[in-house]
């Protein structure tokens, strides 16, 4: 832009003492700042391209399941120069302990009991027919409006009947498990059936291939891309190419497959001279799935399904080049559930003007604290867990956690159990009776906070037949 100006203002300077005593300088000099002009929209366009956004997902990997989260036999060189070349989350929470809800508090900002979810997933537990309802505003409807493409590749589980489906919450385009991969054989796009069955072995890779043409496709608007990867989630089984390559079983072969399959999307972003205009966040919707015994989420306690910290504690890394600062880390507080409000801010758009009359979002704009432009205390002081069949069950205040119920921490007797998080991550020692004070006014905002998601909630959608 600079060279530019400098071009320009050295024409005028060239021109224009000949101008008015001169038709052919005339017209040379006018079609001179014409074709300058234009090359300085263009470049004025260019660098207020409102910057793109790919959400890639893995399903059930626990905290420690990554090299740079301190595996030592799994290899993931993708992620961990991802981690180098952005910031590295250690005290981030997925959206819930499993699936549907966490996928609901992801792209909706919201706690999933705000959206009427009380307990398990689509296809287990759950009553058939029901789904994220089309009240509640998604990330994609959000962007879509906004004139993004929305693409979605991956896991769904949001609902199976056709008004739950991801064209019907924003995604234009989409192929996807309605599912997880145990509970389903078909793939679909859009509302079609693409395959039946679908092998197993290959999801990773068909999704990668259907994300890298998206990008290519649409490289030069701006577009939201989600990729909800159906891996690391059992049953584990290795593609052919990867089959007995790591160091860690067929489990660690699957990762590793991830992990490399997301750096072909890396790449596409960088061939395409997109990657300095592109937000990328990794996670994981919720902690190691218990059957699954390869998987781990040391060294917290618990596993998916649990409101412990290795239920819902996960690894989360955000990645933009100049704006955020590279290899930093944070232990800060932040929620699967502030990532709407803050990638929405991130690329200019204000979620304040979208809301209307109802607001059920639970996230908080966290951007300025990622980019490092504002230090200090973090403006998230508390977090709701949820167990995945008994809904809530603890708060996070600071480096504080409580349970109402020491028996969901899985420790004897009755009442209350704390714990101090910085001091004791794997939730060991009680100290309620020590700070009672503390316990009490932790109860008395949970107690707040569930009363303002019941005051201020949506029914889970539910399909006609089923009403």
């Amino acid at each position: 832009m600079k060279t530019i100006l400098f071009h320009f203002k050295l024409s005028i300077a060239l021109f224009y003492p000949r101008v008015f005593h001169n038709n052919k300088n005339l017209k040379l000099m006018l079609k001179y700042i014409c074709k300058m002009l234009w090359i300085l929209a263009m470049v004025s366009i260019a660098e207020s391209k409102s910057p793109n956004v790919v959400l890639i997902m893995a399903d059930d990997l626990g905290y420690h399941d990554l090299s740079c989260y301190g595996h030592n036999s799994i290899k993931t060189p993708v992620i961990d120069q991802l981690a180098k070349e952005g910031v590295r989350l250690t005290s981030f929470y997925s959206g819930s302990t499993i699936c549907t809800p966490s996928r609901m508090a992801l792209l909706t900002g919201s706690y999933p009991s705000r959206l009427g979810w009380s307990k398990g997933v689509i296809g287990y537990i759950m009553k058939k027919g029901q789904g994220m309802s089309q009240g509640a505003l998604t990330m994609a409807e959000i962007f879509k409006e906004q004139g993004y493409r929305t693409g979605i590749f991956g896991k769904w589980h949001l609902g199976d009947e056709s008004q739950f489906l991801p064209h019907q919450q924003g995604f234009e385009e989409s192929f996807y498990i309605n599912k997880s991969n145990n509970q389903t054989k078909k793939l679909w796009r859009r509302d079609e059936i693409a395959k039946d069955p679908f092998d197993n072995r290959r999801l990773t890779e068909e999704f990668t291939n259907e994300a890298v043409s998206f990008i290519k496709t649409h490289k030069n608007n701006p577009f939201f891309l989600y990729v909800p990867y159906s891996a690391p989630h059992f049953p584990v089984e290795a593609h052919p190419d990867w089959k007995g390559k790591s160091e860690y079983g067929s489990y660690g072969d699957v990762v590793e497959e991830m992990d490399s399959r997301i750096g072909k999307i890396l790449h596409t972003l960088k061939a395409e001279g997109i990657e300095k205009n592109t937000i990328v966040v990794f996670l994981s919707d919720n902690g190691p799935e218990p059957l699954t015994k390869e998987s781990k989420a040391t060294p917290l306690r618990g596993k998916k399904w649990s409101a412990l910290e290795g239920g819902n504690r996960v690894p989360c890394i955000v990645r933009f080049p100049g704006k955020i600062p590279q290899g930093s880390e944070s232990e800060a507080l932040i929620a699967a559930i502030d990532l709407l409000p803050t990638l929405l801010h991130a690329c200019g758009i204000d979620l304040g003007a979208l809301r209307g009359g109802q607001d059920l979002i639970d996230g908080m704009n966290l951007w300025k604290f990622l980019t490092g432009e504002v230090n200090g205390a973090m403006p998230r002081k508390d977090f709701l867990y949820w167990h995945g069949s008994k809904g809530f069950q603890a708060i996070r205040m600071g480096e504080w956690k409580l349970f109402l119920n020491r028996g969901d921490a899985g420790m004897k007797g009755k009442g209350p159990a704390l714990f101090n998080l910085k001091e004791d991550i794997t939730e060991s020692e009680d100290l309620s009776k020590m700070f009672p004070d503390k316990v009490r006014s932790m109860h008395e905002t949970a107690k707040k906070r569930l009363a303002s998601i019941q005051a201020n909630s949506i029914p889970l959608g539910n399909s006609p037949a089923d009403k």
